[in-house]
C-alpha cells in the first residue's frame, strides 16, 4: 500500500515570515520523519506531500495513494483542518482521521459544546462572544457563576489562554472577551470556570469500533502558569507539566471521565485516533471541554504518543493501530491486503 502523507512544516511557515504563536499547532520536522519511519517500518510504501496547496499540485499532477496519513492543520478559517480532507474526498482518496464536516464542527468549541450536550454528555454552561455588542449583553446580564473561563472559540495548543482567561468579575469579562476578539479575529468562548482535576482520554478507532486506550491527568507544576493548561505551559510541557497515568479500575473520576469521552467521540464521529479533554467540577465530576480528532503525533512531545507510552505501547504500535482502522475505509481489495499484511506484520 502507497501511504502519502500531508502535513504543516513549523519551520517551512517560519521561514515564509510567520510568527511563533501563528504555527503553534504546526509539526516539527522529527514528527514527520517518526510517523514515515514507522510506516516504513511497518513495510508501507511512503510518499511526502506537505500542506493543503502541495497537495493540489501533486494531485493537478495525476499523482495517487491508496491511502493518506494526514495530519495537516491549515492556517487560517473555521474550515481550515476540513480542507485536505475535503480535497481528498473530491479525489475519492481514503485519509486517517475525521472527515471535513467533523473538522470543522470540532474546532468550534461552542459548535462541538452544543452537539455532545444533545446526548447529555455534562459540558460547564457557555456563552459565544462574537462582537461587543455581546460583551456588553453578556456583562449586563450575566446567566453564569464566577468565575468564568475565556478564550479563542478555534484555537489549539493553548493559543489565548493564560493566567486572565480566568475571569473573577464582569470588569475583567469585558477586558479580556475585547483583547481576545481583537487578537484573534474570532469568537471567543465564555463558560463557567471549572476548579477540578484536568484529563486528557486518548481513544482509537472508529464508531462502535473506537475504545478507550488510556487517560492523563494534567498536574501543572509549581513553576507553571497557575490554574490553567496555558499556551505556555504546553509550549514549555517537559519542565512545567506533569502527565500523570491515571487508571479508571482505581479511580472513579477517571472511570466517568473515559465513559463521557467515548460517547463524546462516538457522537461527534470522530474516527481512527484523537483525544477527548475533560476538567472536574467543584463537586468531581468530570466534564467535556472539547474534543481533538487531529491530535499531535510527536513521539515525545504530544499527548496521545505519551499516553501510549505510559501504557508501554511502542509508537509503532499506535500508528499502526491508526492506520488499520483508516484501511476500513480503503477500496475493498485494499483492505484485504492490508489486513493480510497487518498478520504479516504481527
Amino acid at each position: 500500500m502507497k501511504i502519502g502523507i500531508t502535513y504543516d512544516l513549523r519551520d517551512q511557515y517560519l521561514a515564509e515570515g510567520y510568527g511563533e504563536e501563528e504555527t503553534a499547532e504546526f509539526d516539527r520536522a522529527d514528527t514527520i520523519d517518526s510517523i514515515e519511519s514507522a510506516l516504513q517500518e511497518l513495510g508501507y510504501q511512503t510518499d511526502r506531500i506537505g500542506h493543503a496547496r502541495e497537495l493540489v499540485q501533486r494531485l493537478a499532477n495525476g499523482d495517487r495513494w491508496d491511502l493518506v496519513f494526514n495530519i495537516c492543520e491549515g492556517l487560517r478559517g473555521l474550515g481550515r483542518e476540513s480542507q485536505v480532507p475535503a480535497i481528498l474526498d473530491l479525489y475519492e482518496i481514503p485519509y486517517t482521521f475525521a472527515d471535513p464536516c467533523v473538522m470543522s464542527v470540532c474546532l468550534d468549541k461552542g459548535v462541538t459544546k452544543s452537539v455532545v450536550r444533545n446526548v447529555s454528555v455534562p459540558t460547564p454552561r457557555f456563552a459565544v462572544v462574537v462582537d461587543e455588542a455581546n460583551i456588553a449583553e453578556l456583562v449586563e446580564n450575566t446567566p453564569f457563576h464566577f468565575p468564568l473561563f475565556a478564550k479563542p472559540i478555534a484555537e489549539g495548543t493553548g493559543k489565548g489562554v493564560t493566567p486572565a482567561s480566568r475571569v473573577n468579575d464582569v470588569d475583567e469579562l469585558a477586558l479580556v472577551c475585547k483583547q481576545l476578539l481583537e487578537r484573534y479575529q474570532q469568537p471567543v468562548l465564555v463558560e463557567e470556570f471549572l476548579p477540578g482535576r484536568e484529563f486528557t482520554v486518548g481513544i482509537l478507532g472508529t464508531g462502535r469500533d473506537a475504545y478507550c486506550l488510556g487517560t492523563l491527568e494534567i498536574v501543572l507544576r509549581d513553576d507553571a502558569e497557575p490554574e490553567v493548561y496555558s499556551y505556555v505551559n504546553k509550549e514549555r510541557c517537559e519542565e512545567l507539566v506533569e502527565y500523570r497515568l491515571v487508571r479508571p479500575d482505581k479511580d472513579e473520576q477517571v472511570r466517568q471521565a473515559e465513559e463521557i469521552a467515548l460517547t463524546a467521540w462516538r457522537t461527534l464521529g470522530c474516527r481512527d485516533g484523537g483525544r477527548i479533554d475533560l476538567r472536574c467540577d467543584h463537586e468531581g465530576c468530570p466534564q467535556f471541554l472539547e474534543a481533538n480528532p487531529l491530535a499531535g503525533l510527536h513521539p515525545a512531545h504530544s499527548d496521545l504518543p505519551m499516553l501510549a507510552t505510559a501504557l508501554d505501547m511502542p509508537y509503532l504500535e499506535l500508528i499502526r493501530r491508526i492506520v488499520d482502522s483508516a484501511a476500513t475505509r480503503c477500496k475493498p481489495e485494499l483492505q484485504a491486503a492490508n489486513a493480510a499484511h497487518g498478520a504479516q506484520q504481527r
